[in-house]
């Protein structure tokens, strides 16, 4: 599958023919609903595999992705830097280097596996947000060690983590090609808040899967910051399965990446060896799940516009002052 202009192939709808005999054929697109937005390369979708949580996952997701033709942009992971060794991260990095993609690596400590009793509560207190300044300088500390090993993404899921770091790249203390990717987990939903994120500094935002095609059309409207769209979310986020929508989620979402999760499989968060099987057998399945993706996005007619491999950078993005400071207590 190779990169090509958004415009050569036009999205249909599953059974679109069958249907149209029948007399109960889709209303047309409608124009207005197309995003205007690209990668800067042209393309109008990536791909992502989420969850990969070592080296060992990591070579099974590029063993089965060399099987089943499953062109990857990016790989992320979940568990944190701080649950890796430095010798981890240098095989990762190396290993995604060969094979094009991008390798993003989720900032340390955060409110669900820290002592605040508030998370385990009905309604999640503070989520994954770093709970004070310790937290804080974990992510920090994450980010920085992360990136003296290569790491170039780095998934964040705390609003002011994510400005500390865009502060950090701007006076250079982080490389300026460094991109950061908002987690799953504190996805906006309204084009106010993600267009806020954008400015804040990420360089992809993750929306919760459950949000109609319309609501990525409003968002479209206020930015061109590129989203991450789980095409089948995991329980905790859902479990949605979107998988008919994916020519629809890149004529409207794009730019966009399309992650292959999986539904009904256990959390492995934080991941250890006493998590290895699922791990593995969970790492296949997304790449195939991909691949399904892909199948569909091809018989529609729909699987022109797909950026290049190796491509990672989201173009200009509008950013609040990133010298301006928090005002003082």
């Amino acid at each position: 599958m190779t990169a090509a202009s958004p415009a050569s192939s036009g999205p249909r709808r599953p059974a679109d023919a069958a249907l149209a005999s029948l007399g109960h054929a889709a209303p047309a697109p409608d124009p207005a609903d197309t995003s205007a937005h690209t990668f800067p390369d042209g393309g109008t979708w990536r791909t992502e595999i989420p969850s990969v949580e070592g080296p060992e996952a990591l070579a099974t997701v590029f063993k089965e992705a060399g099987r089943l033709d499953v062109p990857i942009h990016r790989i992320s992971q979940g568990s944190g830097v701080w649950m890796l060794t430095d010798a981890e991260i240098t095989e990762m990095v190396e290993s995604c280097a060969e094979r094009n993609a991008e390798l993003c690596l989720f900032t340390g400590p955060r409110g669900t596996w820290d002592i605040g009793a508030a998370t385990r509560s009905d309604s999640g207190g503070g989520g994954l947000r770093a709970r004070g300044h310790d937290a804080v300088a974990g992510c920090v500390e994450d980010a920085l060690r992360a990136v003296s090993l290569g790491v170039k993404c780095l998934l964040v899921a705390d609003e002011g983590v994510l400005w500390l770091l865009n502060r950090l790249r701007a006076r250079g203390e982080l490389p300026a090609d460094t991109t950061f990717k908002l987690s799953a987990l504190v996805g906006p939903v309204n084009p106010a808040s993600f267009a806020v994120y954008e400015q804040l500094g990420a360089d992809s935002i993750n929306i919760p899967s459950d949000l109609t095609l319309e609501h990525l059309t409003e968002i479209r409207r206020v930015s061109r910051a590129p989203m991450d769209f789980y095409v089948e979310a995991p329980d905790d986020l859902g479990g949605y399965v979107r998988i008919y929508d994916a020519a629809e989620l890149i004529r409207r979402g794009a730019p966009i990446y399309l992650k292959f999760g999986l539904s009904k499989s256990p959390g492995i968060y934080p991941y250890g060896a006493q998590l290895r099987d699922v791990a593995l057998g969970s790492a296949r399945e997304r790449v195939r799940r991909g691949r399904l993706v892909l199948d569909l996005l091809t018989r529609l007619g729909a699987d022109g516009g797909m950026s290049p491999l190796g491509s990672r950078l989201p173009g200009p993005l509008r950013r609040f002052t990133a010298d301006a400071d928090l005002p003082s207590s």
